[in-house]
């Protein structure tokens, strides 16, 4: 099982070949059409990697400006939305703090699955690397915008639950500290076979999910993923 730093670098194939397996319900577009409307307005992503997000949206808004500190990542992105025929994105190479975007520029700024690796990455100093890039998520929206954070709160459960403590208190944060409202909705995966399960399940979440994919036969995989949004 490769390091999360070690998939953005070199393995965004294998990384989108599951997340292409993720939400088979679609209930991600659902959640975000209850939080804000969405057509034809102005997007900026945080840490877009492979493009789900961007893929998602880009049929649905006006345009969609999506940024990923990892080039690797984004040249995947960039070969998975040109299949779709949509021209209304772009992509840039750039950390979650410093994104080259003029201040009051979109309608709605979206970071999913992103922000939560400070927790592990800063284990010292996360509050303030997350405190950063959520102040530059609301300068960049328009008043009246929306932020829109998604995170995991489990893999391999019906239950919804934060996987790490550091991921609980990194939520409490959103809520407590910077006024976020939350809720969490299913994204099971479904895979084609209990093979592409196992392996896929491998690479990114290691040997005990895995091993419990097997012993569950779990073509469909239960996973709970929160959203966290504010209104400026």
């Amino acid at each position: 099982m490769p390091t999360f730093e070690e998939i953005y670098a070199s393995h965004a194939d294998r990384y989108e070949a599951l997340v292409a397996r993720e939400d088979y319900e679609g209930n991600i577009l659902k959640a975000l059409r209850q939080i804000c409307p969405l057509n034809g307005i102005d997007v900026v992503e945080f840490g877009a990697g492979t493009g789900r997000l961007t893929r998602l949206l880009a049929p649905v808004v006006g345009g969609i400006r999506a940024f990923d500190a990892s080039a690797h990542m984004l040249g995947e992105a960039e070969r998975t939305l040109r299949d779709t025929g949509a021209t209304n994105w772009t992509l840039g190479v750039s950390d979650n703090k410093s994104l080259p975007v003029d201040s009051g520029s979109a309608d709605l700024c979206i970071a999913g699955w992103s922000f939560g690796h400070s927790v592990g990455w800063y284990p010292d100093g996360w509050r303030e690397e997350i405190g950063v890039a959520v102040a530059a998520m609301l300068r960049v929206l328009r008043p009246g915008g929306t932020a829109v954070i998604l995170e995991t709160m489990t893999t391999g459960s019906e239950t919804p639950h934060p996987p790490t403590e550091g991921l609980a208190e990194y939520y409490r944060l959103l809520e407590d500290e910077q006024g976020f409202a939350s809720t969490s909705i299913r994204t099971d995966y479904r895979f084609e076979s209990i093979e592409e399960a196992e392996r896929l399940t491998r690479f990114f979440f290691g040997d005990a999910l895995a091993d419990r994919v097997v012993q569950e036969n779990w073509v469909l995989l239960p996973e709970c993923t929160g959203i966290w949004w504010k209104q400026i």
